[in-house]
């Protein structure tokens, strides 16, 4: 039995360091620093790639990137999730400005083999909310966004008709509270009643843990079954 846990023990390690190491640092070319991660059949010489941002709350704000890495998509990679295309996390230290989420992801957009109809934002809490105000402010853009456990700007809902958006949220929320998501929700529907928008309550979630979201293939092959009509 302690040989089998010692091996099961080395090919985690093993596998953690690896995907470590596909992990990039961008630091000083944009506002917001953040992390890049290129899909193992990356090429600058192959297809483009859709492109993933996932936008952290509060807890993970500062100026080491390694803390972003404590939980959501990359996270979930971390641990075993399989995730396709370009990963991209920002890390920023005083809540989420679209105008600056949207520069790191014309940055990917103009150095890296990035399919520019297939960009999509997650984010949750703080992160919740940056991820409706960048879809709001830049629905042209986005091509779908999932908003986890957290709210945004109404004046952004009308906007928010022209992006695929799953909002999720616990309804044991503490933090935040789940009228915050329905809001945002009534909101988008009041300005047209055909939006492709969906509210999931899930029942017993609190602030954290809805975090397994990013654990389950649910909301990636969602977001990526959308793309960007020119």
């Amino acid at each position: 039995m302690k040989n089998r846990f010692f091996t099961f023990f080395l090919v985690f390690c093993s596998t953690v360091q690896v995907f470590s190491k596909d992990i990039k640092p961008i630091k000083n070319k944009t506002t917001y620093d953040f992390l890049l991660r290129l899909p193992e059949d990356y090429s600058e010489e192959g297809g483009k790639q859709p492109v993933l941002i996932f936008l952290h709350g509060k807890s993970l704000s500062g100026n080491d990137l390694e803390r972003v890495k404590r939980y959501g998509v990359l996270y979930a990679m971390e641990r075993g999730r399989d995730i396709p295309g370009i990963i991209v996390a920002p890390q920023t230290n005083n809540g989420w400005n679209p105008d600056q989420v949207m520069e790191v992801i014309d940055y990917v957009l103009s150095n890296y083999q990035a399919d520019s109809s297939r960009v999509y934002v997650c984010g949750m809490s703080m992160g919740a909310y940056g991820t409706m105000d960048v879809a709001g402010k830049y629905p042209d853009r986005i091509a779908a966004a999932v908003a986890i456990c957290g709210g945004g700007t109404v004046g952004y809902a009308c906007n928010l008709t022209q992006v695929p958006l799953w909002i999720q949220h616990g309804n044991r929320d503490r933090a935040v509270p789940l009228s915050e998501s329905k809001k945002m929700f009534n909101a988008i529907k009041n300005c047209n009643k055909q939006a492709d928008v969906t509210l999931t309550v899930i029942a017993g979630g609190t602030h954290g843990s809805v975090e397994r979201l990013f654990h389950q293939d649910e909301i990636y092959d969602w977001l990526f079954s959308y793309r960007k009509l020119k």
